[in-house]
């Protein structure tokens, strides 16, 4: 039996496999960590939310009393116009003070929405280049079946799409 010549292009296919499957697989393992610090950030994000929402009804029932007293105190209740003025104040101080507090807590929740929004791009950025990737190996795999270069040009095609989105995954040059 005559031995069969290996053609030398196949040893290139080999290669772009290779390469494509490692960057698939980098791919798919990145994606996801992003994909769950996504999640992570948006269920902190949630938590800041709702942080926020208990300080504003706080705050809220603060001022409703201290409205309360105003009123009264307007109306002229004699005798306690000192301790219905304390109280006012002590009020308007917590309103103060609640205020400040979900600023910040705002700001928090901003900033948890912020990455995980980042997180959102870098994971749809990986999950396209693991699909271009996978056709790419795909349409290899045709190729050194078929043994026809035309299925290995696609392939390269397809792999180079794959690795744009996989550069892309990393560094954010297109959104």
């Amino acid at each position: 039996m005559a031995e069969e010549k290996k053609e030398p292009w196949l040893n290139y296919l080999a290669l772009t496999t290779v390469v494509f499957a490692v960057c698939a697989t980098l791919s798919t393992l990145k994606g996801g960590g992003f994909s769950t610090k996504s999640v992570m950030m948006q269920a902190q994000a949630s938590d800041q939310w709702a942080y926020f929402q208990s300080k504003s009804i706080k705050g809220y029932l603060y001022e409703l009393q201290r409205d309360k007293l105003e009123m009264e105190l307007k109306a002229g209740v004699r005798g306690a116009a000192g301790e219905y003025r304390k109280k006012i104040d002590y009020y308007q101080q917590e309103i103060t003070r609640y205020k400040a507090e979900k600023e910040e807590i705002r700001k928090k929740a901003e900033e948890f929405e912020k990455t995980r929004d980042e997180a959102r791009t870098h994971s749809g950025a990986f999950g396209m280049a693991a699909m271009f990737l996978q056709i790419a190996i795909l349409l290899s795999s045709i190729a050194a079946l078929m043994k026809q270069k035309y299925f290995w040009f696609l392939g390269m095609g397809a792999g180079c799409f794959g690795l744009f989105y996989f550069f892309n995954g990393f560094f954010l040059f297109m959104k």
